[in-house]
């Protein structure tokens, strides 16, 4: 069979990586019409059918996902052959998507390390609060918060953690220095959205149970229950890496030395393609250092291990 032209080849690993016509287009500058055509076209070269078409996007078939690695590896190989033999130093961009509590507390503060040691790579960094699955063109990467089962790309675990109770010294003043967990907990707590269980799972770990008239504040975040908490007005239950930057300024305090260990944790979510590139590789191996630290400290996965 003869090779199909490569501009077909180019379009359908855009498609396939991106996971629709209409984004592939975006990044090639064609039309949606114009790369639909050219998939219909390279399906009827190769008689055979490389993408389902969805409601919303494209999903590769069986044979779809089989052809799309050698065709991105040979595009990859052509790209990086052209550029080292021929080219000039290039900038690189990639789109990174971080659950908000995440972004704001550990990447943001620390993203002029990966900037300096990286110069020629662009970071777009943006948030979402709850995320499973890639959307058109957004990222590249994704920093997501479960259980790891997603099956949109290749996932890399980041470690477990412990979560701590923590809230303002003012606020744990005005109860009084002998007040119990309960106490503070009792007067306002924050319960964060998908977390809610932490509260209930500390109490029964310490061999207490938790206060039955509670004034409880719902919110959508750990960023928005740390914020809310260091007003002085309550007490909450966040991932410790998550306190620490409110501790270290003193504007939280530990009432009590437990820890609650989380079952979920934070992963790496590369899209299907995108942990080829050397600059999303190197980005990864970034954040896996900054998880190296956390996890370590914690010590719960080293005792997962034994």
């Amino acid at each position: 069979m003869d090779l199909p032209p490569p501009t077909w080849l180019r379009t359908f690993e855009s498609a396939a990586r991106l996971g629709s016509f209409s984004a592939a287009a975006d990044e090639l500058g064609l039309t949606p019409a114009a790369v639909s055509q050219q998939m219909r076209l390279l399906e009827q070269h190769l008689k055979t059918t490389l993408f389902e078409r969805l409601p919303r996007g494209v999903a590769l078939t069986d044979k779809g996902a089989a052809y799309a690695q050698p065709v991105r590896k040979g595009l990859d190989d052509i790209h990086s052959a052209t550029g080292h033999l021929f080219g000039t130093a290039k900038r690189k961009t990639i789109k990174v998507r971080v659950a908000i509590s995440c972004a704001a507390l550990i990447i943001a503060p620390r993203l002029h390390e990966f900037q300096q040691a990286h110069p020629d790579i662009d970071v777009e960094l943006s948030t979402f609060v709850w995320a499973n699955r890639f959307e058109d063109g957004i990222s590249d990467l994704d920093i997501r918060f479960g259980f790891g089962d997603w099956t949109d790309g290749e996932v890399i675990h980041l470690g477990h953690e412990y979560a701590v109770p923590v809230c303002s010294p003012v606020f744990l003043d005005s109860i009084g220095p002998s007040a119990s967990l309960a106490d503070l907990t009792a007067k306002h707590c924050y319960m964060i959205q998908g977390s809610e269980a932490d509260w209930p799972d500390l109490f029964l770990q310490m061999g207490l149970s938790m206060p039955l008239e509670t004034k409880v504040t719902h919110v959508d975040s750990s960023l928005l229950a740390l914020q809310s908490m260091s007003a002085g007005s309550g007490i909450t239950i966040v991932l410790e890496s998550f306190a620490q930057p409110f501790l270290d300024s003193g504007a939280a305090v530990l009432p009590v030395e437990d820890k609650l260990a989380i079952p979920r944790a934070h992963f790496l979510v590369a899209r299907d393609g995108a942990e080829r590139r050397q600059e999303i590789r190197a980005f990864c191996d970034w954040v896996k250092s900054i998880y190296v630290d956390f996890t370590n400290s914690s010590g719960l996965d080293q005792q997962a291990a034994q």
